[in-house]
């Protein structure tokens, strides 16, 4: 037995989610083992505090080879699969077969061991938000309970830019959780909605871009005006609060808020003087789409509570973006 609590792989382990859930199991005094493609810098992940005694990270490690993650599970008590395919200029088939051929490949992984209790999957809170329903003007919030329709989101591909991506996840979490039930594996899921929030890893995530349109000046096209956010701390925490539950079930929404356009223009206006954002009025004049927010009741009853608002999670994500020049 090692010290500490145990060792946990992280899948992705060099992406916005993954870095920072690897980032607080560190401090929570686990060991980590870290999957990583290809990365020409690592230093933001073996610089972190109690790395170089805790952290092992395996590279090359690919979810159209799953074997390539057999031996970072080895000897492991828990598993958070973060990694997803992200090539949204591929064919739907192709991703979510990478998707969904990967992530079995890391459970019967998990199953050979004879170590790893549990597995918490980092799915999407678009895999409940699509049922096609909205349509119809049903303004009922939608929980666990609810699937998005992958009839339906395919009918979206002209409007919606990440809709592969949403059925991927969709179909990727159903699989997962069947085999869980196939094989009696401890198999969780958590269904964050836009992730926000300060970043280690170098590269800008696509929630910032979107969410924080107008710090960055405003005119993106697939800026949202009113989005669902969490912020990747909750995540992180939401993540080890489910992989130590003595008995989680199911699907976990992770959702914190909902920000809005005017949420992000009073902040700026007000703590940030310095940013050239349009005047107020450009408000009216913006288009995009506004999704509102599941419920994360389930998560809540189970124990777990919410640290950050809509204030820290553009405060932190804005102040992130400067220290690493984006803005």
């Amino acid at each position: 037995m090692e010290d500490g609590k145990g060792r946990v792989c992280v899948t992705g382990g060099n992406g916005f989610i993954g870095s920072w859930i690897i980032k607080r199991l560190l401090e929570d005094g686990y060991s980590v083992n870290a999957t990583v493609r290809s990365h020409p810098d690592l230093s933001f992940l073996t610089n972190l505090p109690e790395a170089s005694k805790k952290l092992q990270i395996f590279k090359n490690a690919d979810l159209n080879k799953p074997e390539s993650f057999k031996e970072a599970i080895e000897g492991c008590m828990g598993v958070v699969h973060v990694a997803t395919p992200l090539d949204l200029d591929d064919p739907e088939e192709a991703l979510t077969k990478r998707s969904i051929d990967g992530a079995l490949g890391i459970l019967k992984a998990c199953v050979a061991s004879k170590t790893v209790k549990r597995v918490v999957y980092t799915s999407s809170g678009v895999t409940v938000s699509f049922d096609g329903k909205e349509d119809k003007n049903n303004n009922e919030m939608k929980d666990e309970r609810c699937w998005s329709d992958i009839d339906y989101l395919r009918s979206l591909k002209t409007t919606l830019g990440w809709w592969s991506y949403a059925v991927c996840k969709t179909l990727t979490e159903k699989a997962m959780l069947e085999f869980g039930e196939e094989h009696g594996l401890d198999v969780v899921t958590l269904l964050p909605t836009h992730v926000l929030g300060p970043f280690i890893c170098p590269k800008l995530h696509g929630s910032h871009r979107t969410t924080l349109d107008l710090a960055f000046g405003g005119g993106d096209p697939g800026a949202y005006l009113q989005t669902p956010g969490v912020h990747v701390d909750d995540v992180a925490k939401a993540h080890i609060f489910l992989l130590e539950h003595p008995n989680p079930k199911g699907r976990y929404i992770c959702s914190a808020c909902v920000i809005t356009n005017e949420d992000v223009y009073e902040i700026l206006s007000v703590k940030y003087p310095e940013f050239q954002i349009p005047p107020r009025h450009y408000l009216k004049e913006m288009k995009g789409p506004k999704f509102s927010a599941p419920s994360s009741q389930k998560l809540i009853d189970a124990g777990f509570e919410f640290k950050y608002g809509v204030e820290e999670i553009i405060v932190d994500s804005i102040e992130s973006c400067k220290e690493k020049g984006y803005l």
